[in-house]
């Protein structure tokens, strides 16, 4: 039997994105409740700015470049408090946001916004000549490209998204009626670690649901007001919004809950460190790579970060040694969640009062939502077995774009979604996520999870990041595994220090999880923005290493 989630059904309103968050009547907190604040330069938006913003570019995308339904503008930047007005007021114009990682390059920005049509780009200033050119490639006008941000154009020729406004003094421009379980609020791209990215179609009722969703969980714990539960919460914003992770769980969830988010424009340890410390932050969203840094960096000991009640990580499996080596040097706990692109992204979150007894568990079901865990043959494996975790819910997206293929792939007929990651659920509703299909190692038919091995090998006292790949052993015919490390500082890159960690490993793990392919020694582990581990370039670097000298990464 399929698996309901054990909190009770929310009620999920059949409005779009503008109307659930700007014409609710349950607003608890005041116009004026700062939301969104840069530490950098101490500029912020309260809830009114942002609505009225929201309207004005709004009202600006229909006057100057007579913006219709369903065209999309796309975002690339890091992390900026502009970004919530400058998407819902695409929202009120009726149009789509597809927002595109600030560190592609102009080829990979070029394939983006022809594949999703894009008709303008919002960037900053650094990055004009870049968008510049992959307009050029994509047909976007050049007057079509703006920048939000401090920053101005000097030359006066790309224009400030504050200077896109109806002049017409005219009051006919109209909020764009939608659909919103028909109706696309966002095109984002999927990670694409094997050829061309994806566009994962995302209906404003995905949006609205998933909100909701994270707000079940998440909101009894955290409070927009000073009260006896204490300061008012506030939560720091790292995760970049470009991505879907930080898109709804950031932007989407402080606008609901009235919480404040003290935004970073990217990650920086030290600068996490301080804004905690000044700003008296007590939640925040991580990934696995920060855990780490959390946990080894000796920076960290500089800071006061006793406000942090409580922080989430998602995006990779964290591991058990990991969560008890944070709270133990830090006194810092971490739940787990899980979610995809194609899922809003939410779908599993740990409640916080089981950070410590389900440690390694991503969770249970969050509300609406039902799942189930399949074998290869699609049959449906009992409690306590491993299968593909398949998902259904009203937070999963419409399909990919101008894939059908893909779509029909991905979605079953009676509605799931195959999630492509591998994972068994306990007899209390909890769900864990071990690694994706596609790189579990088979090891002489034997399965092995990288994660699991990861988890092991990064509580070694010499070892600072790791990731495990399975390489092709011709003389055995089978994968098996090989950790690729990046050392402590001062740790000498020996072949003996390699045999001592592939010892060490033998130790404490199953016969078919030996590090047969030995360990090499990085200088970095190549990760995606959200934090998943590229195996793909690993991959790439030990057929190198089988074929001549070795690579540096």
């Amino acid at each position: 039997m399929p698996t309901d989630s054990p909190y009770p059904a929310i009620t999920v309103p059949h409005v779009d994105i503008w109307a659930f968050l700007f014409e609710r009547k349950d607003r608890p907190f005041p116009d004026d409740k700062v939301i969104y604040h840069d530490p950098n330069t101490k500029r912020s938006y309260t809830y009114a700015q942002v609505k009225s913003t929201a309207i004005d570019f709004g009202k600006g995308l229909k006057g100057l470049w007579d913006w219709q339904k369903g065209d999309v503008i796309a975002l690339f930047s890091p992390n900026c408090i502009d970004t919530p007005a400058i998407t819902w007021g695409t929202h009120w114009a009726g149009g789509i946001i597809s927002p595109a990682n600030p560190t592609y390059t102009v080829d990979e920005l070029a394939f983006q916004l022809k594949n999703a049509g894009a008709k303008a780009v919002v960037t900053q200033m650094p990055l004009v000549a870049m968008v510049k050119k992959a307009a050029e490639v994509a047909g976007i006008p050049q007057n079509r490209i703006i920048v939000m941000g401090d920053a101005r154009d000097p030359s006066g020729t790309v224009k400030h998204f504050t200077s896109i406004r109806n002049i017409s003094g005219t009051a006919r421009f109209r909020r764009t009626k939608i659909k919103p379980d028909e109706d696309l609020a966002f095109l984002v791209y999927s990670s694409g670690t094997t050829g061309h990215p994806k566009g994962v179609m995302l209906t404003h009722r995905n949006i609205v649901a998933n909100t909701l969703m994270n707000f079940a969980v998440e909101g009894p714990n955290l409070h927009w007001d000073d009260g006896p539960h204490g300061p008012s919460d506030k939560v720091l914003a790292f995760l970049p919004f470009f991505h879907i992770y930080g898109l709804t769980c950031l932007i989407h969830h402080s606008m609901l809950a009235g919480m404040q988010l003290v935004v970073m424009d990217k990650f920086e340890l030290e600068k996490f460190c301080r804004i905690v410390q000044d700003y008296r932050i007590t939640f925040a969203y991580l990934v696995p790579p920060v855990v780490l840094m959390l946990t080894k960096n000796p920076l960290v000991d500089k800071y006061d970060l006793s406000s942090l009640r409580m922080t989430n990580s998602g995006a990779a499996p964290l591991t058990r040694e990991l969560v008890n080596d944070l709270f133990a040097k830090r006194k810092i706990p971490v739940k787990q969640g899980y979610g995809l692109s194609e899922t809003s992204p939410t779908t599993h979150a740990q409640e916080w009062t089981d950070w410590d007894k389900k440690i390694g568990a991503v969770g249970k079901l969050l509300p609406n939502q039902t799942g189930k865990y399949m074998s290869p043959e699609e049959k449906e494996v009992p409690v306590g077995q491993t299968g593909e975790l398949w998902i259904k819910g009203p937070n999963v997206f419409k399909g990919y774009w101008k894939n059908p293929e893909a779509t029909k792939n991905a979605l079953t007929d009676d509605g799931f979604f195959r999630t492509g990651d591998v994972g068994f659920q306990d007899k209390d509703g909890h769900f864990y996520i071990t690694d994706r299909v596609k790189e579990l190692i088979k090891f002489k038919g034997f399965q092995v999870p990288p994660a699991e091995l990861e988890g092991l090998l990064v509580s070694h006292p010499s070892v600072s990041d790791v990731a495990v790949i399975g390489i092709y052993d011709k003389q055995q015919a089978t994968e098996v595994p090989r950790a690729y490390i990046v050392p402590v500082a001062g740790v000498e890159r020996s072949p003996q220090m390699e045999q001592q960690i592939v010892d060490w490993l033998t130790e404490r793990v199953a016969h078919h999880k030996r590090l047969r392919g030995g360990v090499r020694f990085v200088d970095e582990i190549p990760k995606s923005v959200s934090g998943k581990i590229l195996r793909r370039l690993l991959k790439e670097r030990a057929l190198k290493e089988e074929e001549g000298p070795k690579a540096r990464l």
